[in-house]
């Protein structure tokens, strides 16, 4: 799991440091070259079209950041051990996170196919989060409209900007 959060950073990184040559390009060019939108995946466990559906909406959404890439965190689907054991890594990355901080002006995404595992992951990691210790820190959770009070209740404490992106 964690080689797949590094592939999509590093991913969302190359995308970025590409788009960003293209600006000087006349506006009619680059309208042409649109992203095309990437459709909702249908299959839980298709980590490549889950990491390109997440990738359009975190490069809709990096306004206020600062640092040079977003952090993501794809939380995994599934009730079978394979699922159980990625949500564990997961949450323990997270927690590590948490503990240290998070330099402001970050962006930290969280998104996976199950939006209720998504939410229960945050608000489990941020459990220990200390008061105003994420000022100024973006989070983005890409879930379901259900889950979106609970996670930003759970991060209010914290200080962090937070944003919701329903998929």
């Amino acid at each position: 799991m964690r080689k797949f959060v590094l592939a999509a950073s590093v991913a969302l990184t190359a995308v970025l440091a590409l788009s960003a040559c293209n600006k000087s390009e006349d506006t009619d060019q680059a309208a042409t070259q649109q992203e095309a939108a990437v459709a909702k995946p249908t299959n839980p466990t298709d980590t490549k079209a889950w990491s390109q559906f997440f990738g359009q909406i975190v490069r809709k959404n990096m306004q206020g950041m600062t640092a040079d890439r977003p952090f993501p965190y794809f939380v995994p689907a599934g009730d079978d051990q394979a699922g159980q054991d990625g949500r564990a890594r997961q949450l323990d990355n997270v927690q590590g996170t948490v503990a240290r901080g998070v330099t402001p002006g970050n962006m930290l995404v969280f998104g996976g196919p199950e939006s209720a595992k998504t939410a229960d992951l945050i608000v489990d990691a941020f459990k220990g989060a200390n008061a105003g210790s994420f000022k100024n820190v973006i989070i983005l959770f890409i879930g379901d409209q259900a889950d979106q009070q609970r996670v930003a209740d759970a991060l209010a404490p914290t200080g962090a900007t937070y944003r919701f992106v329903a998929m």
